[in-house]
């Protein structure tokens, strides 16, 4: 699926791929510093990840020779890439390879000691539950659930959609089929074809590929609920991260906490809570971490046992930028390019719910990208103002 000369590299200064490497992870590693008390060993080795992985003359250096994972990076790839630049790999496996460097950095795999399978993250993703933001976003359920359930479901759409941006996720008009659209956000809307794919009543089996935890993994169980309480899904797979990756990826726990945190909250917010608990208890709701959810490829390299997983489901959801780079491939296309055309591998019908926050974007027409580049020529493929829903897939 991907042309080599395409991928998308960290080489070139002033692009965006280059910041996330010279600045974002620079900071990421100061937060992670500031976050707990790591002691010397700790603060060494990521005192060295940062010299190496910043300096465009650092070399990649390889796992330690006794990681548990050492045999499937080098699967990946880290032969290949492993003692060269880590601006000229490519920008999704070296982005990727970061945050393996920074768990064993922190000791989160070691056999023992005191920082063992400690998420390093772990902190960032309790504020955010814990934020009066958060509240505010529970709180509107109980607005919410005096619609009806079609305007329910366009609402709670966009709310995961959107993850954290309640302003636009929850607010009722906005989700609207009259609501004017002169200045949207919503660059591509293929919602009606996704409720389309899901007939009420049917036996559907929904996957949901998640992206962040915190607030932004609430609305994706809020749209689960939905899903399963009106009888879109029969059954909804909630694919997560089997460890911590890339800053509020979500994983099993993340999931555990987004659950109690809607249990203990009042209202339609508790409600709600109580029915994916039980939902999870009775396998409606069904967790799975594959080890290639932490791949630094493309998901058109996906191994047979996921693709076989994925062939079960009536429709996949997949969440959030980096999914969304995996699904169509981290290359430079035009903007154009047709979405079918790069999901076609895909075993099920398939749906992007994307916030852009990277260069990656197909699936535009020629007058949207052109207004685009008019309006905000720098910035609005990376900036997060602008969305797609973006789905692959007939109705049976």
């Amino acid at each position: 699926m991907e042309n080599v000369d395409d991928v998308i590299r960290s080489n070139a200064p002033g692009s965006f791929p280059y910041s996330v490497l010279r600045e974002r992870h620079p900071a990421l590693i100061q937060r992670v510093r500031d976050a707990f008390p790591y002691d010397p060993e700790r603060q060494r080795a990521l005192d060295a990840l940062l010299r190496e992985s910043t300096d465009p003359a650092g070399v990649m250096e390889p796992l330690p020779a006794d990681a548990r994972d050492r045999d499937q990076w080098e699967e990946w790839g880290s032969g290949e890439h492993g003692g060269g630049s880590w601006f000229d790999a490519p920008f999704l496996w070296a982005e990727s390879y970061f945050y393996r460097r920074l768990l064993d950095a922190v000791g989160y795999f070691d056999s023992a000691g005191p920082w063992q399978g400690i998420d390093p993250f772990r902190p960032f993703k309790q504020a955010e539950l814990r934020s009066p933001e958060a509240q505010a976003e529970l709180t509107a359920l109980d607005r919410l659930a005096q619609e009806p359930p079609e305007t329910q479901g366009r609402a709670l759409l966009h709310g995961s959609l959107w993850g954290n941006r309640a302003d636009l996720g929850f607010q009722l008009t906005a989700t609207a089929p009259d609501a004017p659209t002169p200045t949207t956000p919503l660059l591509v809307d293929d919602s009606e074809r996704l409720w389309s794919l899901l007939p009420p009543g049917a036996g559907n089996t929904v996957h949901v590929v998640a992206d962040n935890a915190g607030r932004e993994l609430v609305p994706d169980l809020l749209l689960i609920d939905h899903f399963l309480r009106h009888g879109y899904a029969e059954q909804v797979v909630l694919h997560v991260k089997p460890h911590p990756y890339y800053v509020s990826d979500a994983t099993p726990a993340d999931v555990i906490d987004a659950l109690r945190h809607l249990k203990q909250a009042p209202g339609e917010a508790g409600e709600t809570g109580e029915r994916l608990w039980q939902a999870t208890s009775t396998g409606q709701l069904r967790l799975l971490a594959h080890p290639f959810s932490c791949a630094p490829l493309p998901y058109a390299a996906m191994p047979g046992d996921l693709r076989k997983c994925f062939e079960k489901a009536t429709l996949t959801i997949l969440k959030g930028d980096l999914n969304y780079r995996r699904l169509v491939g981290d290359q430079l296309r035009p903007a154009t390019t047709p979405f079918p055309t790069c999901t076609s591998y895909f075993p099920t019908p398939v749906a992007a719910l994307r916030t852009l926050k990277s260069d990656v974007i197909v699936g535009l027409d020629k007058q949207t990208e052109d207004a685009l580049n008019d309006s905000e020529p720098e910035s609005w493929r990376t900036k997060g103002t602008h969305a797609v829903i973006q789905v692959r897939g007939e109705p049976r």
